[in-house]
């Protein structure tokens, strides 16, 4: 696809403001795409100039009917929903959003999955991702055509908030198998490829993409080549220790308003090292635009800055 088969096609944001959202219309300019944006109607002032000079058409919406987001919907392409909360959110607030997208006419949706493949899992295994599939019922009941991206963990995640790579103590921690591949993929190569995706009416309901499948046993061989100093490995123990700490992290902290408690994370990182999160094959080659980003070079650039 190239700018001209581009022109003309107008792409609603819904989460516009967030990360995610923020990089899905940066990758849809690039690619001449018309971008639209939904705002919450307490949305700062200046976030929604910054969007307007850009080109880019900001409708301030209250999410409570679907008459205002319907008018935002008429003429549009491709729905993006990149929103991010709890369950009213991804389940209600999208639904809004997907009904003023069939009520406008609107040939497809891409929800805001952007995870590991949770239909191989069961309900009760990750709280998150039951809001998800639950909205794909909805979803797939609906009359439009619809294509969910799965990109694993945003790789960003391995310097920071996922605690695989423990850097003052020289460890990569890991869970059951030191030797079974994780999929991770950046948060600008999820961007571009939702943006592609969106831009392309033959996309089938799901799409698999992974920048680095990498193991426990992988990492640690190049955070000690990135750094020059030696990493060893630390089993802290397999998915049924891990499944205990969530169960205490639970009762502990309920995380009843808290999209991300810690147990959440050790939920998504049981389902990362389960065989069902295996791929079978990747989608990464579907569009050539896309330089994929490894997990060397995410911790390259990491300490790049430091």
């Amino acid at each position: 696809m190239n700018q001209k088969e581009n022109f003309g096609k107008i792409i609603l944001i819904a989460g516009a403001t967030g990360n995610l959202g923020g990089r899905i219309i940066n990758a849809l300019l690039e690619r001449g795409a018309e971008v639209r944006a939904i705002v919450r109607s307490s949305c700062d002032v200046n976030k929604i100039k910054e969007l307007e000079a850009r080109g880019v058409k900001v409708f301030k919406i209250n999410m409570s009917g679907t008459e205002e987001l319907t008018t935002a919907c008429n003429g549009v392409s491709c729905v993006v929903s990149a929103l991010t909360g709890m369950r009213d959110v991804i389940i209600d607030k999208q639904k809004l959003l997907l009904d003023a997208a069939v009520a406008a006419g609107v040939p497809r949706f891409i929800p805001s999955d952007y995870s590991l493949d949770f239909t191989k899992f069961s309900d009760g295994e990750n709280r998150n991702l039951d809001w998800r599939r639950e909205f794909h019922k909805i979803l797939d009941r609906s009359s439009i055509s619809a294509t969910t991206i799965f990109n694993g963990a945003f790789a960003e995640l391995i310097t920071g908030q996922m605690p695989l790579i423990l850097f003052k103590k020289k460890l990569v921690l890991y869970w059951g198998n030191a030797d079974h591949k994780m999929g991770f993929t950046t948060i600008d190569n999820t961007a571009a490829f939702s943006a592609n995706a969106a831009l392309d009416p033959s996309t089938p309901r799901f799409l698999r993409i992974a920048g680095d499948e990498i193991s426990p046993r992988e990492i640690k061989k190049v955070v000690t080549e990135v750094t020059g100093q030696k990493y060893r490995l630390f089993r802290a123990g397999g998915p049924g220790v891990l499944s205990m700490f969530i169960k205490i992290g639970r009762t502990l902290s309920p995380g009843k308003t808290n999209i991300y408690p810690a147990w959440q994370g050790m939920q998504y990182m049981r389902n990362m090292i389960d065989v069902r999160a295996d791929i079978d094959k990747l989608d990464n080659d579907r569009y050539h635009d896309i330089h994929w980003t490894t997990i060397k070079d995410v911790l390259t650039a990491y300490y790049d800055k430091k």
